[in-house]
């Protein structure tokens, strides 16, 4: 199992970097089979206001899927903890749910209802930062909308962005402020989208209960 740490305004001693091993493989140790990379972001705040400053990250590549689960406190051995008890449950999850798939042989079935939508924002405020920080690189192979919201789950986003395996296109489904999961489709050049004369590229998602619930 590869592992790779990466760090934020804090440099990666000796002692923090064994004790990532120590905690993350241990946390690991049960899911080698499935797992084929893992990537710690550690990092710190800089505002002194914030209190949970240390900031640990974990991000699991797993046969395709990708597993994530971040912690933060005002301690960053602490904060690595909480994240490796996060990330054994997210595996465990994981691993759970596709033994469950392998004994039921019927397919998941999802409910598309077409609306068209004028506020993807809702009451929320936007707030933008004043630059890029970050930049996250993932291979993006076509998947079913029942599967994106699943790696939706696995991640702990409030959105997801994959390629659809039904259109070829990039989409996003994200999570809903009143309940419920909503899907961004593409916008063609001439004004329409798959053929639906123009109307708002997004979709509200229906999933089964096992699915939907977190």
């Amino acid at each position: 199992m590869k592992l790779v740490i990466h760090s934020k305004n804090i440099e990666i001693t000796d002692a923090i970097r064994e004790y990532v091993h120590q905690k993350i493989e241990k946390a690991a140790s049960h899911f080698q089979s499935i797992t084929n990379e893992v990537d710690v972001h550690l990092s710190v705040a800089r505002n002194p206001r914030i209190n949970t400053r240390q900031a640990a990250e974990v991000t699991i590549y797993a046969n395709g899927s990708v597993i994530r689960a971040e912690e933060s406190s005002e301690n960053l051995y602490a904060s690595i903890d909480l994240v490796a008890d996060k990330i054994a449950r997210q595996l465990r999850k994981y691993k759970e749910r596709r033994q469950d798939q392998k004994t039921h042989t019927q397919p998941t079935e999802v409910v598309v209802v077409e609306s068209v939508v004028t506020d993807l924002i809702g009451d929320r405020t936007p707030e933008l930062p004043n630059e890029v920080v970050r930049t996250k690189y993932f291979s993006m192979p076509p998947m079913t909308l029942a599967e994106a919201l699943e790696q939706l789950q696995l991640v702990g986003h409030d959105f997801y962005m994959f390629r659809n395996s039904e259109t070829g296109e990039i989409n996003v489904i994200y999570e809903r402020n009143h309940g419920g999961y909503g899907v961004i489709h593409p916008r063609n050049g001439n004004g329409h989208t798959n053929g639906k004369n123009g109307k708002s590229s997004h979709t509200n998602i229906v999933m089964p209960e096992k699915l939907h619930s977190k």
